[in-house]
């Protein structure tokens, strides 16, 4: 099979710290291989910026193997770009033709401040799981797999659940912002398991307090946060996780 180049344009946008007002620059590159990553393209094009001295462009990873959720960008209006269920980091440059304009700009959300380029602080996310607490049952030591019967319904909804890799593609996405299919998620892959039964209602309550003290907004039912999960995480979690918290506040004395 022949080694296949592509020519593009690249609309990127440039921020040089938090309070430094950003703005779009232009760059052109050639070559562009069809079986690099989009990661590597942007490796690629920092390349050539390093070699003409100029600021390379700033950009979370680390995997690279959509495990992870560090990347992430809106490509052309898109989270993670044009492939539905795919990383930035697994989407390949063979999305995209030759002479292509490709405009990738940060996640924009209140709670995903900008620090630098592509670069947005997403540690709102860890103060939500945090807000959730520990599983606290005294297990002693190990037990045996079986001791504890879960039905298959039950453990594929939670380990459905628990595929979210925290990327933040569904704030992106929501037009208002809303990190109500990241809680949820957090919130259903251990309230469907016995093991996170006792503190089901205090954790969906917790976590719910503490994403909107973070300044996420609120889900109006768009479904755009499921449509651009990379994991193709469920809006049904966003309901489970609604009526425990109702719950939670309809048996406060």
């Amino acid at each position: 099979m022949s080694h296949k180049e592509i020519k593009i344009t690249v609309k990127i946008w440039r921020q040089k710290n938090a309070k430094a007002k950003g703005h779009f620059e232009t760059y052109k590159l050639d070559h562009v291989s069809t079986d690099a990553s989009f990661l590597e393209m942007l490796d690629q094009l920092n390349e050539q910026l390093a070699k003409s001295d100029r600021e390379v462009v700033a950009f979370d990873h680390d995997c690279r193997e959509g495990i992870c959720g560090m990347c992430g960008a809106v490509v052309n209006g898109q989270p993670h770009g044009p492939m539905r269920k795919t990383t930035l980091c697994q989407l390949h440059m063979r999305s995209f033709s030759d002479n292509d304009t490709i405009i990738i700009e940060p996640y924009r959300a209140k709670g995903f401040p900008i620090l630098k380029d592509l670069v947005v602080d997403r540690s709102a996310f860890d103060r939500v799981i945090q807000a959730g607490g520990f599983v606290s049952v005294n297990t002693g030591s190990a037990p045996d797999a079986h001791t504890l019967l879960i039905g298959k319904d039950v453990a594929d909804k939670a380990m459905d659940a628990a595929e979210c890799i925290g990327c933040g593609a569904c704030v992106a996405a929501c037009p208002n912002a809303s990190a109500m299919l990241f809680t949820s998620a957090k919130v259903s892959h251990l309230n469907l398991l016995p093991q996170g039964e006792p503190e089901r209602y205090k954790r969906a309550n917790n976590m719910v307090l503490q994403m909107d003290k973070e300044g996420f907004g609120n889900c109006t039912n768009e479904y755009q946060c499921e449509a651009a999960c990379p994991k193709g995480i469920s809006v049904e979690n966003i309901a489970r996780m609604n009526k425990d918290y109702l719950k939670a506040n309809t048996c406060k004395s």
